[in-house]
C-alpha cells in the first residue's frame, strides 16, 4: 500500500478500520473523543508517525499508536500493520466482559421483580464482573 506523508487523523482512524465511516471518525474529533497527548484534535490534524492517540468509541477507549500511515481503508488484517493498540489489559477486558455477561430472564407473566429480587439480581452481575476483572489481571 503506498504511504502518503500527510494525512488528516479523521481518514486516518476510518482506514485503519477504527470508524465505520469517515464522517464519523470526523464527529468524534469534533465532539473531542479523539485526543493527543490529553489535547482535543481536530479532524484535520496531520497524522505523525509514533504519536499516540486515545480514541473514545462509546464505552470503548482505546489507546492507539501509529506505525505507519494509511490513505485508503483495507481489509482488517492489512490495517492491523499500520497501528498498535497500547490500550491496557484491564480496560479490554472490562470491555469485553460487558458483552459477555449472563443474560438474565424471567419468565413471561411473573411480572416486574420484586426489590428482593431485584437485589440478587444485582448481587449475582457484581459478582460477575468482579471476577472476570480478578481473573483478566493473572
Amino acid at each position: 500500500m503506498p504511504e502518503k506523508e500527510k494525512l488528516r487523523v479523521d481518514k486516518y482512524l476510518w482506514a485503519i478500520r477504527l470508524f465505520k465511516t469517515r464522517s464519523l471518525a470526523t464527529e468524534a474529533c469534533k465532539a473531542g473523543r479523539v485526543k493527543l497527548n490529553g489535547a482535543n484534535v481536530k479532524a484535520s490534524h496531520e497524522v505523525k508517525i509514533n504519536e499516540l492517540y486515545n480514541v473514545a468509541k462509546g464505552p470503548e477507549r482505546k489507546i492507539i499508536l501509529v506505525t505507519g500511515l494509511l490513505e485508503n481503508r483495507v481489509d482488517a488484517k492489512t490495517a492491523v500493520n499500520f497501528y498498535e493498540d497500547q490500550t491496557p489489559v484491564e480496560q479490554r477486558a472490562g470491555f469485553q466482559s460487558m458483552f459477555q455477561a449472563p443474560q438474565l430472564r424471567r419468565d413471561r407473566g411473573t411480572g416486574r421483580p420484586t426489590k428482593r429480587d431485584r437485589r440478587e439480581i444485582d448481587d449475582l452481575q457484581q459478582d460477575y464482573f468482579d471476577r472476570n476483572v480478578e481473573g483478566s489481571e493473572e
